[in-house]
Order: structure tokens, then C-alpha cells, then sequence
């Protein structure tokens, strides 16, 4: 059996606790960044300057410090509650998103929000944006509704607007976009998601392979979230790739916020 270790049992415990005592709304109001994974220029690229990436910030919104945690590994621990988001420290708009993660729980949830406004609403820990969700396989099993499981999309890799934020699936599963072909890896396994996002259309790649996306996003300018929605993820090797801004009108770019 593998044995966890003592700093991360402590973790563990810390972050379950802020989330299940008094001190949780407190807690989510904690001023704190970390830095994970880098962003460049379209053009730096193609001009040979790829060696001048800068490191992504990333800002709390609405969880705990003890949840996220960047190893000498380079990869970034969540540990899952409280339930919110950290956001990038800029805005991007045209965009080029490569990122790692594997889940550690069966049935685990996660998730990265594209063009997001990075301010939840009322009652609702999770903000606008478009969500790129990350579930691990045996979600649907878990969630299964009187002994028969929820449908297979739901884990390999759906694509969707919320909170407010429209947008027109590419292969309709409701108001989501499913994958038209399942590639996502389970518990333990690493995956990659590479993320093409241009003048409000997303397209999503599943560990090699373009399988989903929307288009005619209402919101095409915002944050970069990532979700800690209850379960242990990892993340690893995100990089950002700026491309050229298109035209975008006020109402389609999310409003800034302080850094």
C-alpha cells in the first residue's frame, strides 16, 4: 500500500476542516498567489524568442491556501475543498492552452474555465466563463441515478458556457458539447487537453486527438480559472501561447478585476 505522507495528511486534514468549521467564509476571502506553468507570445514563437515565457500568476478567488500546492516536480496539487476557483493574473483573449492533469480520487471533479469573469454569483462558488471539465471515469458510476449511470460524455472532456455565458456546441448533448470520440485516461493516469480558443470558438483536443468544441461564445475576453471541486487533481506542464487579438466589443470581454 502506498503510504502518504505526514505533511500531506496534515494537508489534507487542514483543508477538510477550514471547509467544515466556521472559519470557511474567512477562509475564502485569504489573500494569497502562487506561480504555475508559463505564457508566451504567437509571435515570440515564430520570431525565435521562445526562450522569454513568463510565469502565470495565479490569484485566490474563493479557496484556501493549503489546497494548492506547486512540488519541486513542477506540478501543482489540489486537494479539492473547498469547492472554487484561483484565477490567472491577466485576461486572454486568442489563445493557444496545454495542460497535463490526472485525477487521484475515483470520480473526481475538476476543471479549467476559459474567458471566465472570475467573480462567482450568489450562491454559486463557481464563476462565468467557459468550462473545459475534467472528471475522472468512474464518475458516472459514482453518480449513477437509481442503478443506471449517468451518460459516458459526461467524462471525456465536455465543453459549455455558464453562468450566464452563452455558447453553440459543436455535438449538442443538452446546452454541453461532447466529445465525439471518449479518450480520457482514468485515476492516475496523466491526460492532456490542448486547447485552441479564437474569436469566441474553442476546440478541444483529448490526449492527441481534436474531439469537441463550441462556438459563438458570448464572453470571447477573461480569466483562466482553475477548479478545486472537491477531489485531489494534479496539474502539470501549462503553457500558454498568446495569438493576435481579434475584434472584440466591450460586451464580450469580462470586467477587470484588482490584482
Amino acid at each position: 500500500m502506498k503510504k502518504i505522507s505526514i505533511r500531506k495528511q496534515i494537508a489534507h486534514l487542514s483543508v477538510v476542516l477550514i471547509a467544515l468549521t466556521g472559519c470557511h467564509a474567512n477562509a475564502q476571502n485569504e489573500a494569497f498567489e502562487f506561480e504555475f506553468g508559463s505564457d508566451n507570445t504567437w509571435e515570440n514563437m515564430i520570431s525565435g524568442k521562445s526562450g522569454e515565457e513568463a510565469t502565470i500568476k495565479w490569484i485566490n478567488v474563493n479557496t484556501v491556501k493549503e489546497g494548492w500546492t506547486v512540488g519541486d516536480d513542477g506540478v501543482l496539487v489540489n486537494l479539492g475543498h473547498p469547492i472554487g476557483v484561483v484565477r490567472s493574473e491577466k485576461q486572454y483573449e486568442n489563445f493557444i492552452l496545454h495542460v497535463e492533469w490526472r485525477h487521484m480520487e475515483a470520480g473526481g471533479n475538476s476543471g479549467i474555465f476559459a474567458w471566465s469573469g472570475a467573480d462567482p454569483k450568489g450562491n454559486s462558488p463557481l464563476p462565468d466563463g467557459v468550462e473545459i471539465q475534467m472528471l475522472e471515469l468512474d464518475w458516472v458510476n459514482i453518480n449513477a441515478k437509481d442503478g443506471v449511470p449517468q451518460p459516458i460524455a459526461y467524462v471525456h472532456g465536455e465543453v459549455w458556457g455558464v453562468g450566464g455565458v452563452v455558447t453553440k456546441p459543436d455535438n449538442p448533448r443538452g446546452e454541453r458539447s461532447k466529445s465525439i470520440e471518449n479518450r480520457a485516461k482514468g485515476k492516475g493516469e496523466w491526460n492532456t487537453y490542448d486547447v485552441v480558443c479564437v474569436d469566441g470558438v474553442i476546440k478541444l483536443a483529448v490526449n492527441g486527438k481534436f474531439v469537441n468544441g463550441i462556438s459563438k461564445s458570448t464572453q470571447k475576453k477573461g480569466y483562466l480559472c482553475l477548479e478545486s471541486e472537491g477531489a485531489e487533481i494534479h496539474f502539470r506542464n501549462l503553457k500558454v501561447i498568446e495569438l493576435p487579438p481579434g475584434v472584440t466589443s466591450a460586451e464580450q470581454i469580462a470586467p477587470l478585476l484588482s490584482n
